[in-house]
């Protein structure tokens, strides 16, 4: 079954309610009212209403089933709970003046939402850069339990083949720490995607072909994974070039014994820039689609679009994060 597929059947049964800043985005209108039609998700949308109504007028599109918040006209009380839940929860790093203007920001309020419990997730980016849709959640949501760093996986889909690429979205240069929990949370979310992890830390070496810093890093990043997720010891393997991981005979040849070379789905880069590009080259060249980047460490998920994104774009991404929900 196609993966969104799966990810309807399962959220059908518990409809999870997404917060969307982008409301009066043509694109995130569109793809919300499917949403809704389809009894996905609960969409919460922020903007002006009126500019919304005109654009859902402009398509014939029916937005009964959407809530609709603007946060010009939010009740007082309300938002001064919420400009309170701020200050309380950045533990004196932000003060009420500060507090006071973030909530001006659809991003900070509707991060917000899902911190007070009123949402499950929140889908943004469409016109907004990454950092503005990351930083409201590393500060007020923040990192899960266990992590110190966020990271971004792509799920890479083809026919029935599905794989998980990470990082490729978020850490430009990590340490062998950062790498081993990239390792973890990439299992994680292998996991959601009905995936049973197989890692593999991926460098230009197998088993130590080849002597270098980096492919230290990248076999010490595979003992601490190990060492942090005992329960994944076994799923967790390298170093490994991608041909050892990936292909059945190479990984026989190049690390006999290994339960992972050669059967690998859940593919850890040794840094940004190799990740980035591999996953372009399987999407490019490879004819996969790539799905994402999905964001892995948040204590709740949020889900960064690329401004590039067009309406099925928001409306899988929203599918994603209310599965990522269903499970957090």
């Amino acid at each position: 079954m196609d993966l969104f597929e799966q990810f309807k059947e399962k959220i059908q049964k518990q409809p999870q309610t997404l917060v969307f800043p982008e409301g009066e985005d043509e694109r995130v209108l569109g793809a919300t009212v499917r949403l809704a039609q389809d009894q996905l998700v609960k969409p919460i949308l922020l903007g002006d209403q009126s500019k919304i109504e005109a654009v859902a007028q402009a398509h014939n599109w029916s937005i009964d089933q959407l809530t609709i918040i603007d946060p010009k006209q939010y009740p007082s009380a309300d938002l001064s709970a919420m400009e309170a839940a701020i200050v309380a929860r950045r533990n004196g790093k932000t003060d009420a003046d500060t507090a006071a203007k973030w909530v001006k920001d659809v991003n900070y309020f509707g991060t917000m939402l899902v911190q007070m419990g009123k949402a499950d997730g929140m889908v943004s980016g469409a016109t907004h850069p990454t950092g503005d849709t990351v930083r409201p959640a590393l500060q007020l949501i923040k990192i899960a339990p266990g992590s110190t760093h966020i990271s971004g996986a792509f799920i890479m889909q083809k026919g029935d083949q599905r794989y998980v690429f990470a990082d490729a979205a978020i850490n430009i240069d990590v340490n062998a720490a950062t790498m081993a929990q990239i390792a973890i949370q990439s299992a994680h979310t292998a996991k959601v995607f009905d995936l049973e992890p197989k890692v593999a830390m991926l460098s230009f070496s197998t088993k130590g072909s080849a002597k270098s810093a980096e492919v230290d890093k990248v076999v010490e990043a595979t003992r601490l994974a190990k060492e942090m997720a005992p329960e994944l010891a076994d799923q967790i393997d390298g170093e490994l070039q991608f041909d050892a991981a990936f292909v059945p005979k190479v990984g026989q040849a190049k690390a006999p014994g290994s339960k992972v070379a050669g059967q690998a789905n859940v593919f850890i880069f040794p840094s940004l820039e190799a990740g980035n590009i591999g996953y372009k080259i399987a999407q490019r060249l490879g004819g996969f689609e790539a799905i994402g980047p999905i964001l892995q460490g948040l204590a709740k998920p949020v889900s960064d679009l690329s401004r590039g994104a067009n309406e099925e774009d928001v409306y899988k991404v929203a599918i994603i994060t209310a599965a990522q929900a269903l499970v957090q």
